[in-house]
């Protein structure tokens, strides 16, 4: 049985909130898990991150394969970066047209 240290989202939509957990490899994200580890509140003023480092370091000594975003956060190199909306970046993409198309303009 393959077992993976992994974040699962959990909170209400567009206000993420994660848990760090142990699970088996094949169940779904939000799944059952084996053990909750900690929890990461990017959505806040101030950033919550809260983990017990004694069960993290069990699991992996015991073999436990742990994610990217999991081992980042842990090391503090992990960068919460929010999912833009569409129409965001549609807005994004015509004002940067706008923007070459008077460059474009100048040239002339």
């Amino acid at each position: 049985m393959s077992v993976t240290i992994r974040l699962a989202r959990i909170g209400r939509k567009n206000l993420p909130s994660f848990r760090i957990v142990v699970s088996n490899t094949k169940d779904k994200r939000n799944g059952r898990f084996l053990e909750i580890l900690g929890h990461f509140n990017p959505s806040g003023s101030k950033i919550i991150f809260d983990y017990d480092k004694e069960r993290f370091t069990y699991w992996k000594k015991n073999g436990a394969l742990v994610s990217k975003s999991a081992q980042d956060l842990v090391e503090g190199k992990y960068i919460f970066t929010p999912y833009k909306k569409k129409a965001q970046e549609t807005k994004e993409r015509t004002e940067k047209k706008e923007d070459n198309a008077g460059a474009v303009e100048e040239t002339k």
